[in-house]
């Protein structure tokens, strides 16, 4: 056989073919990812959200390897060594197109903020910042279950069978991830009563900090030495929660104790300046405000003070605190009035002696 009959050969021509086939479908997906794909994208960036550029993000590669898959099925249509229509070679290749287009909702899933953010202007969709963790996570796990299941029907697994066979070891499981479930329960509680979300400032007696993250099973807070303490779920739904970023003012509480020998005219129009101090003050909420003559203690008299800051920022209550003791400093001295001392009297029997 020379080599002109050995190249027109049936075998050698359509495997030149299948060669060509695969070829093309390559150029084709370079051509797409290089030119297509950024035109595309260049005009979903000019929409108003980035919706349609997440999903396009998404799905990019998962695309690419499509045309792949399909370019080795029309291949094969010409390669003499496989059957296009072997039943192995059709499972492998539906298996793979489920494969891809699972890996393109899966990052679709991951890219959360841009893509709920997406829902939120395209639908009037209103979805809190807590939530947004736990449903990327569910999402995530239904797609890679509903994968693997239609990956396991094509190739003749029964997954009904496998699902009631759940239900007979379903009081195992249960015992086995009792801790477990309880962290996830945990996590819907935190979710549906929401105590707290991302980045707000609690107290609860485990733990004290800003919130960074928070899981299935457990929520990460960042303590004020920055230390990252994770808490479980449930012990967290099982305790009481402050809430100091939910605080609409901040308490100021504190009492002056005063000489004894303090002149009740000079006590009195004092107390009525401080409290004229207060009811002035731009960073001091009016709604509650004490200043009262509280009580007779063994050393001096008590002028006790309740009232509250418009702020809650720390730095902001702290120099308004500052500057009305200054004030009420300047108050008491204008007045002549001295601060009570610690003071102790002995008496001493001359006749003992």
């Amino acid at each position: 056989m020379d080599w002109y009959e050995w190249f027109t050969r049936y075998e050698v021509v359509h495997t030149g073919i299948a060669l060509g086939v695969l070829l093309l479908f390559w150029l084709f997906r370079k051509v797409f990812a290089k030119y297509i794909f950024t035109l595309i994208l260049k005009l979903s960036n000019k929409a108003p959200n980035s919706f349609f550029s997440t999903i396009l993000l998404s799905f990019e590669k998962p695309f690419q390897w499509l045309v792949t898959i399909i370019g080795v099925y029309v291949a094969v249509g010409y390669f003499p060594y496989i059957d296009q229509k072997n039943l192995l070679f059709l499972h492998l290749i539906r298996s793979s197109i489920v494969i891809v287009i699972a890996w393109g909702f899966y990052n679709l899933t991951g890219a959360t903020s841009s893509f709920f953010s997406g829902l939120n202007n395209r639908f009037n969709m209103r979805i809190d910042d807590i939530l947004i963790p736990f449903i990327s996570k569910a999402l995530r796990f239904i797609i890679i279950v509903i994968t693997l299941s239609i990956i396991a029907q094509e190739f003749g697994y029964n997954v009904s069978t496998f699902v009631a066979g759940l239900g007979i070891g379903g009081l195992a499981f249960a015992l086995a991830a009792k801790d477990a479930l309880a962290q996830f329960f945990g996590g819907v509680v935190i979710i549906t009563e929401k105590p707290f979300t991302i980045g707000d400032w609690i107290y609860t007696p485990t733990v004290e900090g800003t919130v960074e993250d928070i899981s299935f099973r457990s929520t990460k807070i960042r303590t004020f030495g920055q230390a990252l303490v994770t808490v479980p779920n449930a012990t967290l739904a099982n305790e009481a929660i402050t809430n100091w970023s939910k605080m609409g003012k901040r308490q100021v509480s504190f009492t002056i104790r005063v000489a004894p020998t303090t002149d009740k005219v000079a006590l009195q129009r004092s107390i009525d300046d401080i409290r004229h101090l207060l009811r002035n003050h731009e960073g001091v909420h009016q709604e509650t405000i004490f200043v009262k003559f509280d009580e007779y203690k063994e050393n001096g008299m008590n002028i006790m003070l309740y009232f509250f800051t418009k702020t809650t920022d720390w730095g902001a209550y702290l120099d308004i605190k500052e500057e009305v003791n200054y004030k009420i400093l300047d108050i008491l001295r204008a007045e002549e009035i001295t601060f009570a001392l610690p003071n102790t009297k002995l008496i001493v029997d001359e006749e003992a002696l």
